[in-house]
């Protein structure tokens, strides 16, 4: 199953054939869309306690049947309905995408429900740092915790650390630490039937389809005759599949623009647990995104590379997330200090509107954040997908990123490295690779970078590879076998041969469906070495077979060999050092430095060439002749008189 977004840009009135125009349809949309978002909103209210979200997560209503998986029918089961506002008229299947949206809000939160709870229980001395034996405990205490990153567990922390700092005593659950969830203003048309939305693919197009629905005529309908029915054409962009079955959308409002998330079914080739030959490594680096390259399992066992591998840089991007970020974090101080200054006494007046105006620019650059990873999640997942098709890889083996957290890099680098959207990006690369046919694996990330890809050595990280004394962490070199590259190369190397070679340990989680590789073998992490390529040397006989081509002298040399003569008093009649006019009667300033015919020599310091002040005119590395500052030979015949 797959999600493509189009645009809808009008539609058509069924009862009157009346044109709807793109902003017509956004007020009508955006009025059901509030009916919908307030009807959820009071839903959510009123279950947002734990014992409901409990009862809902525990999949059984109070009679001890079986709940259903859609939400709506759920919270239906369970009799927690929603109500229109008083006056406003709306058929059932309005009340639906209501309940299917509190149903799907209440049911995440069981999640953040059980990692709040087992924070709480074991609360640790230090929030700050937790000692070993606390982070076993609180890990034991949270289902499934062993696969939980630190990071979550520890954000999770600093908010209930917040809410002692505040109220004085822990919350008692994520209820009382959390409001409840917020409503979005979307209309979910998948809880509807026809007698509120259809879809339909065009029979003569295959890229065009017709969705029908039933929308409000007024903010307030006041009866069923204010809901009319509207067909809207939507053209399919080429990533939907001509044989694939489509499914009511998701609308949502943007920018003044109605957008369907259309989902779509189809089918797609089923991926391997084991049986590789070629594998793609994909490494997450700290400055360096992703690097990736593939690795080819041989008849013999041998491994070997398949080419030097590639990086995908982002760092343009990646600044401008942390731009926004920094004016979020001074936004939110704004905001906080003028909720102290309102809580005083005596407030100014002036105060509220201020913060008010600094929440609607925090929302801003928070949706400009979001849209900003989502782009670059799905623009580093498409890139190792095709790195993957390119090489004709089966199967992405992926860093697990339960082991990687940022730190000791300062506090500033490690904030930037922690806020990276890795998991957004494996998700999409799962997603991606789906659909054709190729498996993503998760190994373990422990001594991928520490150990040697070809000898499994100890590396010695340095600075650059011309400063192998200068301690740094971006260049590895290794002591035993003489390789030495980039750190990150030489990790997607590792990981790739850690997942051929254990490849038959490959578990399949059914319900996630993720694929992972939980733990290391010694006797096959002996064998995860890749062959140093051997240098090929040039057999040919190059022996002489017959005369030498004989070559046409030149005139004259391309480089002017024979110093330059004594410069005449006059202008006429010498030639130029080089393009230098002959109208000049003073050479420019780079002609008088005496320089050599030659090169300059490799410089000991770092060489900053700047132009011309090389030379006179001629390239930065080629130099003109040396000028003769000799005065010129005097002419004997001068005054001599008549020779008859």
């Amino acid at each position: 199953m797959a999600c493509a977004r189009v645009l809808l840009r009008g539609g058509v009135e069924e009862q009157t054939g009346e044109v709807v125009s793109a902003a017509v349809l956004a007020d009508r949309v955006g009025w059901c869309g509030e009916l919908v978002c307030s009807m959820t909103a009071g839903l959510l209210a009123e279950h947002w306690t734990m014992a409901d979200v409990a009862l809902l997560a525990s999949g059984m209503d109070t009679g001890g049947r079986r709940l259903p998986s859609t939400a709506w029918m759920a919270l239906r089961r369970l009799g927690w309905t929603a109500d229109a506002p008083e006056g406003f008229k709306v058929n059932d299947r309005i009340v639906r995408m209501a309940q299917e949206q509190a149903g799907r809000l209440l049911r995440s939160a069981r999640w953040r429900a059980e990692v709040t709870s087992g924070v709480l229980a074991t609360w640790p001395a230090d929030p700050g740092k937790r000692t070993a034996g606390e982070w076993d405990a609180v890990r034991a205490a949270i289902p499934g915790g062993r696969d939980l990153p630190a990071g979550i567990i520890k954000a999770r922390t600093r908010q209930i650390a917040t809410f002692l700092r505040d109220k004085g005593r822990l919350p008692t659950d994520v209820c009382e630490l959390e409001n409840a969830p917020r409503a979005a203003r979307m209309l979910l048309l998948a809880a509807c039937d026809r007698q509120q939305a259809t879809i339909q693919r065009s029979e003569s197009d295959p890229r065009r389809a017709l969705l029908r629905l039933q929308l409000p005529t007024r903010p307030d309908p006041r009866s069923y005759a204010d809901w009319t029915w509207v067909a809207c054409p939507i053209t399919l962009p080429p990533t939907v599949p001509a044989d694939a079955v489509l499914h009511l959308p998701t609308l949502r409002l943007h920018g003044g623009r109605v957008r369907a998330e259309l989902a779509f079914t189809h089918p797609v080739p089923a991926a391997r647990r084991a049986g590789h030959t070629i594998a793609l490594g994909v490494d997450w680096g700290l400055t360096t995104l992703l690097s990736a390259g593939a690795v080819r399992l041989g008849a013999d066992g041998q491994l070997t590379t398949l080419g030097a591998g590639a990086q995908f840089r982002a760092a343009g991007v990646l600044a401008k997330q942390h731009r926004l970020r920094r004016n979020g974090e001074s936004l939110h101080a704004k905001t906080g200090h003028y909720q102290r200054l309102t809580d005083g006494r005596a407030p100014d007046p002036a105060l509220p509107g201020k913060q008010a105006m600094l929440t609607e620019e925090i929302r801003h650059i928070s949706a400009r954040r979001t849209n900003l990873n989502h782009a670059l999640a799905w623009a580093a997942a498409r890139w190792v997908v095709d790195q993957a098709i390119a090489a004709r890889s089966t199967v992405i083996y992926l860093e697990d990123l339960r082991s990687l957290e940022a730190g000791g890099m300062g506090r500033t680098l490690n904030t930037r490295l922690s806020q990276q959207v890795r998991g957004q990006i494996a998700d999409h690369i799962r997603h991606l690779a789906a659909e054709v046919g190729i498996a993503v694996v998760t190994v373990p990330a422990r001594n991928t970078s520490k150990h040697c890809p070809h000898c499994l050595s100890v590396l010695r990280h340095c600075k650059a590879p011309d400063k192998p004394h200068m301690a740094g962490w971006k260049w590895a070199i290794c002591p035993g076998c003489g390789w030495q590259g980039d750190r990150d190369h030489g990790a997607w190397r590792r990981i790739a041969a850690r997942g051929l070679i254990h490849q038959a340990k490959t578990a399949v989680n059914r319900a996630a469906g993720v694929m992972t590789i939980g733990s290391v073998m010694d006797t096959l992490e002996a064998r995860a070495v890749i062959t140093l390529p051997t240098r090929k040397t040039s057999r040919t006989d190059r022996s002489k077979t017959g005369p030498t081509r004989r070559r046409t002298p030149r005139p004259a040399p391309r480089r002017r060999r024979a110093p330059s003569p004594a410069r005449p008093a006059g202008r006429a009649g010498q030639r130029p050092e080089g393009p230098v006019p002959t109208d000049r009667m003073r050479l420019p300033r780079a002609a008088h430095r005496h320089q050599g015919g030659q090169a300059i020599s490799t410089p000991t310091k770092r060489h900053r060439p700047r132009g011309a002040a090389l030379g006179a005119g001629f390239h930065l590395h080629a130099h003109a002749t040396p000028p003769r500052w000799a005065p010129p030979t005097p002419d004997a015949t001068t005054g001599t008189g008549s020779l008859s």
